[in-house]
Parts: C-alpha cells; structure tokens; sequence
C-alpha cells in the first residue's frame, strides 16, 4: 500500500477528536432522553449517524455511495450485511426506518452507545449461549419484524478484513426460516477506509451495495450457499474496483 500522507493522519487525528465529542455530547443528551419512551429516543439514533457521516465526508474527505436500492422490498426484511468497519453499524440507522441491529449483549455495557443501543430495541445476544440465545434472538427478530422494523445482522458475527471470509453462522437462517422473511444480502468495501480498531480513516468513497433478495422458504443448504456466494462475490468486486482505481494492487486485501 502506498504510504500514509501527514495530512491523512492529521484529518484522521481530528475526526477521532470530534467523534468523541460527539458521543460525550450524546451522553449529556442521554441523561434526559433515556427516562422518555423509546420514540423520543428513536430521531437520536440517525441523528448520530449522520453527524458521524458528515465528520467522515468533510474532515476525512470519505464519502459513501449507496447502490441496489431496487433490490430492497418494501417494509421490514432481514439485512445482512457483510461487516467489515464500524462504519455498517450505524449508517443503517439513517438508511432504514427504525432498525433493530443484532449485537454482542457485552456493547450494552458501553456508555452512551450501549444505552441507546438498549433503549432503542437493539437485540443484544451473548455468543456463547447456544441453542438457548438462537431461541430468544428468533423471537426478539420475529417482534422487531412485526412491528415494521427490519432487523440487521452481520452474518459472520464480527468484523473481517477486507479479502477475508468468515464462517456464516446459523443465527442468520434461523431468523429466515422461522420469520418466514426475505433476505436482503449486502456488500460493502468499508473496510478499505476504515479498518477494523484502526486509528485512521482514509478519503474515498464507501460503497454498500444491496443484492438481489433471497425469497422466504428456500432450505438451509440452498439459503447459506446464496447467501454467501452473493455477499462474498459482491464484495470482492468492490475491493477488486478501490484497488484497481487506487493502484493498490501490490498488497493483498487481507492487508489492508
């Protein structure tokens, strides 16, 4: 990869600086929001969002790019998306009406973000729990799904970089199948930008690509090997297209 320039690593330096602010400011804003019902809290949520994206856009000069929207059905639908960044875990709360994220139960332990993420009807799952925790996510999915929210999930259940492919884990069809919903698969190349714990954020452009929607009813077999050829040959073209354009082809993407 090309070397890093001063002026990236001062602009990632501010924006680390202001995102910080910003959730010190949204924790003194919790301290009032917190004890109202849940649809005083609800506009806070892509509020942050957006704020963070206008951070990324005019101090680190990174913008994103959202593609596929005809492949979204209309109402409430599965997501799952293909995580690389932390960017995925909040810009969907100011793409989608009211989504109800599928998260680690330990991030509801962190300040500002935990309580939000508790108070907003996040579904919060600790990964060692087995057949017990598949049982209560299907059916905090399954209410989320009912009352017109789509439910996010990263199908890998943490982040990887980019070029690399996790194992798919059965929470994702259990959902589908016990939901009787479709599948919305996305691609995203986030992680060329904003790496997993990396302290900088580089300029360019995030793209997340909404795939072609998988229909209720298909069998686990044909689901998890749709689901993964789609997700990961999307992907794959994305980082393929950034490292093409940026001439970063020297370096493997598990790399960067």
């Amino acid at each position: 990869m090309t070397s890093t320039s001063p002026l990236v690593v001062a602009r990632a330096t501010l924006f680390n600086i202001l995102f910080y602010a910003w959730i010190a400011v949204l924790g003194v804003v919790a301290g009032f929001l917190l004890v109202l019902p849940r649809r005083f809290c609800t506009p806070l949520g892509w509020t942050w969002a957006r704020v963070v994206s206008w951070l990324l856009r005019v101090v680190v000069g990174l913008r994103y790019e959202i593609r596929g929207i005809e492949n979204l059905p209309p109402g409430a639908v599965l997501i799952a998306c293909k995580h690389q960044s932390a960017w995925e875990t909040m810009i969907f709360l100011d793409l989608l009406d009211n989504p109800a994220y599928i998260i680690k139960q330990e991030l509801f332990s962190l300040p500002v973000y935990g309580w939000f993420a508790r108070k907003l009807g996040m579904i919060g799952i600790d990964r060692q729990g087995g057949g017990a925790v598949l049982k209560k996510m299907t059916k905090m999915a399954r209410a989320a799904l009912a009352a017109g929210r789509s439910v996010v999930i990263f199908p890998e259940g943490t982040r990887m970089p980019p070029g690399v492919t996790g194992p798919f884990l059965p929470g994702i069809f259990s959902i589908y199948r016990q939901c009787d919903v479709a599948c919305v698969p996305v691609a995203v190349n986030s992680g060329l930008f904003w790496g997993r714990n990396a302290f900088l954020k580089r300029p360019g452009v995030i793209v997340l690509e909404y795939l072609p929607p998988i229909p209720p009813g298909i069998d686990r077999k044909q689901f998890m090997s749709l689901l993964v050829e789609r997700i990961e040959t999307a992907t794959l073209a994305l980082e393929r297209a950034e490292q093409k354009s940026n001439k970063l082809d020297s370096e493997p993407l598990s790399a960067i």
